[in-house]
């Protein structure tokens, strides 16, 4: 299972996290009200409706942590987008993603302004916009998707806890429908299996249509979460799905 550095010391631009991204993956550069960066997929077909990609980095990154993450996802199958986290971790150390009310509340600013850029430049399915993030972005990823459960065919969090405060089920009823996946790193010091086992009774009490899934790693992002990861959105976009031997348990939800 092979490791990927990302340093939350080294900002995602630098030469060192992008090295791993091939040429044909494009990345424009968009300032405006919302910092991100935007890829467009290798042999773009502006006549086929692309599934949209939203990627929140991990605590001290930015928003070119996606140019390193979607080549190992797929440099095919999706338009994506990274945004920049809502609270600055101080120069040159990158930014997180903080779980009160007002950042919350500029993380949904900005993922809507992101979507929108995305929206302007590229054909994208709007029944296909999946979001999903490493870490506190995994986190915040979920929580956007709860509050917006519509607007979304998936959510997943890659070594990110489920959101706790500031009301994450506050539409249950239509987050039952939303499928989720959990990528769950089983030495994780800061994502315990404790801590796992906790949401798992609450996820079964809610009826969630959660896909939880283990690795043998710690506190990092493997390529094969990343694998996962593409093949789970495939199965939400093709209806079909596979059995993956990392599924660590199914908890399938009302999907009408």
């Amino acid at each position: 299972m092979n490791r990927l550095s990302i340093d939350a010391n080294t900002p995602a631009s630098s030469p060192a996290a992008t090295a791993q991204v091939s040429q044909p993956l494009a990345r424009i550069a968009e300032r405006r009200a919302t910092p991100h960066s935007l890829l467009t997929p290798m042999h773009y077909e502006p006549g086929y409706a692309y599934p949209l990609v939203i990627w929140l980095h991990s605590d001290g990154g930015d928003e070119h942590e996606v140019e390193t993450v979607m080549p190992l996802v797929s440099e095919r199958n999706y338009v994506a987008v990274g945004l920049r986290g809502t609270d600055s971790r101080g120069k040159h150390r990158g930014y997180k993603w903080t779980q009160d009310f007002l950042s919350i509340h500029h993380a949904q600013q900005r993922m809507f302004d992101a979507v929108e850029q995305a929206t302007e430049r590229y054909n994208i399915n709007q029944e296909r916009v999946f979001i999903a993030g490493y870490g506190c972005g995994g986190t915040m990823a979920l929580r956007l998707a709860l509050q917006f459960p519509n607007l979304f065919a998936g959510a997943v969090s890659l070594g990110g806890s489920f959101p706790r405060g500031t009301a994450p089920l506050a539409n249950l009823e239509q987050a039952r429908k939303l499928p989720m996946m959990i990528a769950h790193a089983r030495d994780s010091r800061t994502y315990t299996v404790d801590h796992l086992c906790d949401e798992l009774r609450l996820f079964h009490a809610a009826g969630l249509a959660m896909s939880l899934r283990q690795y043998p790693c710690g506190d990092e992002l493997t390529t094969q979460m990343l694998h996962d990861f593409d093949v789970w959105m495939m199965e939400q976009v093709t209806g079909m799905s596979s059995t993956s031997d990392n599924s660590m348990c199914e908890m399938p939800g009302d999907h009408n």
